[in-house]
């Protein structure tokens, strides 16, 4: 029963259909393992143990009857509190939002619902999702799964560690700049970050709705390409037969791989090596613009931010972890002209980037230049702090600015992601390429 924790929720799917597996027993094994770990509190904000033990129940007897709803029917996965839960309090990691409980399920939890996966609770995160780090004064700290003194990363930071930890089969995040992939390559997961508008942000707390996107954090690509199919009701991607040979990818010079720290870049250059042994093409390629879209990052980003909780923030500062504060009310420094002038220029940037990678079936970038922050340092340097939290998310950013999607892949080196970046609405395509690259990594 204990493998159970550490099994894949695909592995978990099977089981349940083959009959080995019961899904109450299988729920309440992940109850029994929360309860009993030492960061269960600096992991879930909350439980849903009712809720989940219901739908487990009726899992259970689908399987018994041969009517399972899907591959994943009966596996347990948790969900970060920013999905509207109905009935429980859903309060994005803020004392802004104590004490809000919505009275319906975001679309797709709804979805995931219907496909038969069973709702363990709410993990929390970077306050309002505006960090990488996944460091949270107000709420709670999850741990790395590598280094108990490091953050976990943000801001679906309990996401990453509830599954890290075998505290769920999987998890549900959501990354505006980097805050599904950075926290699963922290912890060795496999993070999808889905093209913007594929999935439902109905439900979900915005942080920066032209950004925003829902994204699962799983122990395999095999379970990314299952959980994004049953939170849009669709046909998981097709992963058999997939290969690398003769594949082309462009390793993206240009910001990304500049003061890469040793580990991530000796990890990076070791999973490009196994990828070109294994038949892929790979060539570098420069794109100077990619620093003009940095450059106007923060107005876009602070600017819708700062546009949509202003309001709030400003009648409750007070109740807000100061360095998050601060990141919002950069955008209140904006004009109207900034803004639209700053959004005139990314789309010229991604015009010339899409025609400089077309060629290629994906983009390379180590998934994060540096190894997870340490917690003390981040509570007592305020420096460390800012630097920090915007260089672990530089290299996610580029695909939010970009308007990819992206997929990070553990690499056999503790704490360091290989990324693709793919076009557009090719989310089968680049799990395809992400199942090959993880036989290869493995």
């Amino acid at each position: 029963m204990q493998d159970w924790l550490k099994m894949t929720a695909a592995d978990l799917g099977r089981g349940i259909g083959a009959g080995k597996i019961d899904p109450v027993a299988l729920a309440e094994a992940h109850f029994d393992a929360i309860e009993a770990h030492q960061f269960r509190d600096r992991i879930y904000a909350r439980l849903t143990r009712d809720r989940a033990l219901s739908e487990a129940g009726a899992a259970h007897d689908r399987a018994k009857a041969g009517r399972r709803l899907s591959p994943l029917d009966g596996v347990p996965i948790s969900w970060k509190d920013l999905f509207d839960t109905a009935d429980v309090a859903t309060e994005a990691g803020s004392a802004l939002l104590k004490d809000r409980v919505p009275e319906h399920d975001a679309p797709v939890l709804v979805n995931a619902t219907r496909a038969g996966l069973v709702c363990l609770g709410k993990t929390h995160m970077s306050e309002l999702a505006f960090s990488g780090l996944g460091y949270n004064p107000v709420t709670a700290t999850s741990p790395c799964v590598n280094d108990y003194e490091a953050v976990s990363g943000g801001s679906s930071s309990g996401a990453a560690a509830s599954v890290a930890f075998g505290l769920a089969a999987a998890g549900i995040g959501s990354d505006t700049g980097g805050s599904v992939r950075v926290p699963s390559a922290w912890n060795d997961l496999v993070g999808l970050k889905t093209t913007s508008g594929r999935l439902s942000l109905d439900g979900v707390v915005p942080l920066i709705k032209s950004f925003d996107t829902v994204g699962p954090l799983t122990r395999s690509v095999e379970d990314a390409a299952l959980l994004l199919a049953a939170m849009e009701q669709g046909r998981a991607a097709d992963l058999r037969g997939a290969s690398l040979a003769g594949r082309r990818f462009a390793i993206l010079k240009t910001v990304a791989m500049e003061d890469v720290t040793e580990a991530p870049g000796a990890a990076f250059e070791g999973a490009v090596r196994k990828l070109r042994d294994a038949g892929a093409v790979i060539e570098e390629i420069e794109f100077a613009a990619i620093r003009d879209a940095m450059d106007v990052s923060a107005v876009l980003y602070s600017g819708e931010a700062y546009g949509q909780w202003g309001a709030v923030i400003e009648a409750n500062p007070e109740l807000m972890f100061h360095e998050i504060r601060q990141r919002f009310e950069l955008g209140k420094t904006f004009t109207a002209a900034q803004f639209a002038a700053a959004w005139e220029r990314l789309q010229d940037i991604r015009k010339a980037y899409f025609a400089l990678t077309a060629g290629y079936d994906a983009v390379l970038l180590p998934s994060s230049p540096i190894l997870p922050a340490n917690l003390h340092r981040l509570e007592t340097d305020h420096d460390y702090y800012v630097w920090v939290n915007l260089f672990a998310l530089r290299n996610t950013r580029i695909g939010n600015l970009m308007g990819t999607c992206g997929l990070t892949l553990p690499t056999g080196t503790p704490s360091c992601g290989l990324m693709m970046m793919c076009a557009p609405d090719t989310e089968e395509a680049m799990l395809r390429l992400g199942a090959a690259a993880e036989a290869v990594l493995a």
